[in-house]
């Protein structure tokens, strides 16, 4: 019998595009999607990861882990910290989706560029680098950029703002660093909207490398 893998998301616009990572790198694997989008806005309007949002999150896990799943990839960044706590309470891999990332990120270059769009999603990912750089016994300096307004266009559904930021954003950053990692898995298609340029440092996004961070923990 197949492996089940559980997929916890702030927003159903993460679906399609961690479905057509599955497809391509995890084939072999049954799945399934959960959504809720209040772990995010409350998120937001605390200003912070509350203890409430922790215990919701591992609550979702548990359910998810009722409803067959083998495995769990919280795909969230600003609840990340949340899915880490949810790891030390089930006998079963749960995984943020930021972690691998963070890894090879600090292997990259010692000036690591952050960028965001919510100061609740930078704020997770800066402590998570500097948790793994420690890990990694490597002296890191990050910089940050918030792209502000960037969010909050995209949520009144104008993409075209939200892009033209989040580039002008990418770009000043860029030029600043050795390596660039994406706080949010929604920012990764952007990404390909930036001109080509060999010379340009790495930009590291979320999802694909989470996805093949699950296929390696379960030796697939």
């Amino acid at each position: 019998m197949a492996m089940t893998l559980a997929f916890i998301h702030t927003s159903p616009a993460l679906v399609p595009l961690f479905t057509e990572l599955a497809k391509r790198e995890l084939a072999e694997l049954d799945r399934f999607h959960m959504v809720d989008e209040s772990l995010l806005r409350n998120t937001i309007q605390a200003g912070t990861l509350t203890r409430a949002t922790t215990r919701r999150l591992a609550a979702m896990v548990g359910s998810a882990r009722e409803g067959g799943a083998d495995a769990v990839l919280v795909t969230c960044s600003s609840i990340g910290p949340a899915a880490t706590t949810a790891a030390g309470l089930f006998d079963f891999p749960v995984m943020r989706v930021d972690e691998a990332m963070a890894e090879q990120a600090v292997g990259v270059g010692r000036r690591i560029g952050v960028a965001a769009t919510l100061r609740t999603t930078l704020e997770p990912t800066v402590a998570l680098l500097r948790d793994k750089a420690a890990d990694a016994g490597r002296d890191v300096e990050i910089v940050e950029a918030l792209a502000e307004g960037a969010f909050e266009a995209v949520m009144a559904g104008d993409v075209a703002t939200h892009d033209r930021m989040l580039l002008d954003s990418l770009a000043r950053l860029t030029a600043q660093v050795d390596v660039v990692v994406l706080a949010q898995a929604s920012m990764a298609r952007v990404v390909s909207l930036l001109a080509a340029d060999p010379a340009r440092v790495p930009i590291l996004s979320s999802p694909e490398l989470a996805v093949k961070r699950v296929r390696a923990i379960l030796r697939l």
